[in-house]
């Protein structure tokens, strides 16, 4: 019978440094900060993508006769809402990328720039 191994290499010093310094960081105000300027944004987003998007598939399920109101030649109001959905994952998409770049990614480069100057 062999004894068992442990497949995780011995704990560094550096490590040990490393893993304190970021114990710190993620304790601190600015760490918060960026957690929560992040749920602020996500969270209201997600939620509000998902009733939209469970709206139309209930509409598709249940309301047939309204999703087949034509609006003009073929295209009726289901094909209008489905194509909806694609535009909204894309402005969602924007939207995060413009929130990003402006209030969470400077917060989190001041953060890593602290925590490399630490290890």
């Amino acid at each position: 019978m062999s004894t068992p191994t442990n497949p995780s290499p011995p704990i560094e010093p550096d490590q040990t440094r490393g893993a304190a310094a970021f114990h710190e960081v993620q304790q601190s105000a600015e760490f918060g900060e960026l957690r929560s300027r992040f749920r602020r944004f996500a969270f209201p987003l997600s939620i509000a993508f998902l009733v939209w998007y469970f709206l139309y598939v209930l509409l598709s399920t249940y309301a047939v006769d309204f999703m087949n109101t034509k609006v003009f030649g073929l295209v009726n109001l289901g094909i209008i809402l489905g194509l909806l959905q694609f535009v909204s994952t894309f402005t969602i998409t924007w939207l995060y990328i413009r929130h990003a770049n402006r209030n969470l990614d400077p917060i989190a480069a001041k953060l890593r720039a602290d925590l490399e100057g630490r290890i």
